[in-house]
């Protein structure tokens, strides 16, 4: 027995698209987001690196469902289930007859506790729809891997089913086959009887519809014998080019199946009919600086719509006739944001302050017959906004305060805390993947620069990749913790190349490399001016990694009693060197938005560059004059100068910046040598002709002039 279907999917020159329902056997492990034809779901999130074979399902909400819609009677029901954290909810395994009226075949109160185990539920033989439901979430979340679904006993009764090659059409399902304009092309379709016992008989076999005389019955057999197949010949021969449509119904003494209707999706020639008029009404809503919809009305001519992107300035590239392309993929000057029948779309790589330009063309056909309206395409634009940061926001943060730290610590903390797991299907997949061909995504390693490229859904384990603390996990006062929130926050969480990467860092300081040791790309490992192992990451991220761990120190100090002041081997001056050198852009001010978005809080340091000069994050103390203040201090305090007392030589070094000229004064106020060095990190002297006594030693930097007394013997 088989329910009402209406599906196709494309194979070369003929195809057939499923849209609702399964052919049973059906299972998945859930290796893509593309889900089997009849699977849907309410939500697409994954644990990217568990699963009884990682990637698995995973339920995090009251509500979320998967539901899987089959064409016959169902056998066994088997899927891996495995509860994480989860307490005081419920998860159901459900089956219905028309997805309408539910009922509980496996209901889940205390899950196998993070190991997937196995169960096995048997479905009524009427049921067509199995749902897995998270009805009601208290704490934790589920996690699912490896459902399947297998094919139901045959009965004795007499049951079509009809094929063409291996793929089974449902009733109601659409076939298309292509043919040159006049010329005759046969399509076999292989008709089957399911039964154990009695015979099936055809009655008649008769095409209809708007073209019916471009098709034509060639052959079909009266009676098909128990668990027998015989073949139904169908010829085409279209009168013109493009899409030709019929309808060719088998009756039958199937009890339930009595009119077997198969959708024939003709093409004339080499392309399907150019619809005759694009969709309309594109409208652009929901606009956030890290993302927004767009949704349009559908064309009555067409079938599908492919729509492009592009920033900056209006799309000029035209689809190909014959064409297929997936997302990611470049047409002229745009990419897809997707092609099919929908009418809504969300595209991902969205960053404030950018004006987006979009184009929605009309098409008809599938793969090679597929053909465009490149005419008037419709288009719409619009521009992202500078922030969503709230305009009253720091409405009581007063820099000139004395309990500006604190103050500034109370407003970032407490927040929400979101779950270590749920980094790869909310950063990763919500914020930082991109489009690429092929319908592949991107994500860039910050530290390097390094692009890799994968297959949704994300994973950890597959792509190498770890979720990096960028204040280091050893260096919280709370180590070695994974269950608080400072752990867990996303502000300093980034993707890296776990090997090449992640472990180069390890938890050593950030600093810039003089002597390199080893290098990846863009970033780099080895020692500092001052011999000190530091790691360096690709200028591009400096600042984004300087912000991070200084947003750290101040949402998490004096939490529980801690300070969390930069440990001693980490130089704040480099942090703040870079935290202006390198600002924030529009892809770090969208981030901290959809960050705020998660957790309900946001990064200062992002949203106010000079806060940082007056906050001393050594000892998270309070610095009243500012950067001014600070900037001589610090470069007064990271001013090097060895050996000290001097002879011959002496070197010259000021941490964080470069040396772009210098002087030694003598005592009576005199310039005994000075010159121009080019920004030099490290200046070596000659003062072999200096006479003994004692100097001053000023380094022009490019924020300002470092002072040191030194002796000369």
């Amino acid at each position: 027995m088989k329910r009402f279907i209406y599906a196709s999917i494309l194979v070369l020159l003929v195809s057939f698209t499923g849209f609702s329902q399964a052919i049973l056997p059906t299972s998945w492990s859930f290796t893509t987001t593309t889900l089997p034809t009849g699977w849907t779901e309410n939500e697409a999130v994954f644990y990217t690196a568990s699963g009884n074979t990682p990637p698995a399902k995973k339920f995090d909400s009251t509500g979320d469902n998967l539901v899987i819609h089959f064409a016959s009677n169902p056998g066994n029901l088997t899927y891996y289930l495995a509860g994480n954290s989860f307490t005081g909810g419920t998860f159901t395994v459900e089956e219905s007859e028309f997805g309408t009226t539910w009922t509980a075949l496996h209901t889940f109160t205390a899950p196998p506790a993070g190991t997937y185990t196995q169960f096995t539920d048997v479905p009524l033989s009427t049921s067509r729809y199995i749902r897995f439901i998270y009805t009601n979430k208290s704490a934790g979340n589920i996690g699912l891997d490896d459902v399947n679904i297998a094919a139901g006993a045959a009965t004795p009764a007499q049951e079509i089913n009809v094929k063409q090659g291996a793929t089974t059409i449902l009733s109601g399902g659409t076939y298309t086959m292509t043919s040159a304009v006049s010329t005759m092309t046969p399509t076999t379709f292989t008709v089957e009887n399911l039964g154990t016992a009695n015979t099936l008989n055809i009655t008649s076999a008769t095409i209809s519809g708007t073209n019916a005389a471009d098709f034509s019955v060639a052959s079909s057999p009266s009676t098909v014998a128990a668990n027998s197949t015989d073949n139904l010949v169908v010829n085409f021969t279209p009168a013109a080019a493009g899409t030709r449509t019929a309808v060719l119904t088998i009756a039958s003494n199937d009890a339930d199946e009595a009119s077997y209707v198969i959708n024939l999706n003709g093409i004339g020639g080499s392309l399907a009919t150019e619809p005759s008029a694009q969709a309309t009404n594109l409208s652009l809503t929901n606009v956030k600086t890290y993302r927004l919809s767009g949704s349009f009305t559908p064309s009555s001519s067409a079938s599908g719509y492919l729509v492009l992107r592009k920033k900056g300035s209006a799309i000029t590239g035209v689809p190909v006739d014959g064409t297929a392309y997936q997302r990611g993929d470049i047409v002229g000057d745009a990419q897809v944001v997707y092609s099919s029948n929908a009418t809504s779309f969300v595209p991902n790589n969205i960053v404030a302050s950018t004006g987006y330009y979009f184009a929605v063309y009309a098409y008809n056909g599938f793969g090679s017959n597929i053909n465009y309206l490149t005419t008037s395409p419709l288009t719409a634009n619009v521009t992202t906004p500078a922030t969503m940061m709230p305009a009253n926001y720091y409405n009581g943060i007063n820099t000139g305060s004395t309990s500006f730290v604190a103050d500034l610590h109370n407003l970032t903390n407490p927040h929400n805390m979101q779950f270590y797991s749920n980094y790869g299907n909310y950063m990763v997949k919500g914020f930082a993947a991109r489009d690429t061909t092929l319908d592949r995504r991107v994500i860039t390693c910050v530290y390097s620069g390094e692009n890799k490229i994968y297959i949704e859904p994300f994973d950890f384990t597959a792509t190498g990749y770890s979720r990096e603390h960028t204040y280091c996990h050893s260096w919280m006062p709370t180590n070695p913790a994974t269950q608080l929130p400072e752990y867990k926050d996303y502000h300093h969480l980034f993707p890296t190349n776990q090997d090449e990467v992640n472990a180069l860092r390890s938890n050593y300081p950030l600093g810039e490399v003089v002597t390199v040791q080893q290098a990846y790309l863009g970033c780099k490992f080895g020692q500092d001016a001052n011999g000190n192992t530091v790691f360096e990451p690709r200028d591009e991220h400096k600042g984004d990694a300087a912000r991070a761990m200084m947003y750290e120190t101040i949402c998490y100090t004096t939490v529980s009693g801690n300070t969390w002041a930069l440990p001693a081997e980490q130089n704040q001056a480099i942090l703040k060197q870079w935290h202006f050198n390198d600002l924030p852009d529009s892809w770090e001010i969208s981030r901290n938005d959809y960050v705020d978005s998660l957790q309900n809080n946001r990064n200062p340091f992002v949203d106010s560059v000079d806060f940082v000069c007056y906050v001393n994050f050594s000892n998270m103390t309070y610095e009243p004059n500012g950067c001014q203040a600070s900037i001589e201090e610090l470069l007064n305090t990271n001013f090097i100068v060895y050996p000290n007392p001097a002879k011959d030589v002496l070197n010259l070094h000021v941490d964080a910046t470069t040396i772009s000229s210098y002087e030694i004064v003598d005592v009576q106020g005199r310039v005994v040598l000075s010159s121009n060095v080019s920004d030099l990190v490290l200046v070596k002297l000659n003062i072999a002709s200096l006479n003994a006594g004692t100097y001053i030693v000023k380094a022009l930097t490019p924020y300002g002039i470092a002072t040191r007394s030194i002796v000369i013997e």
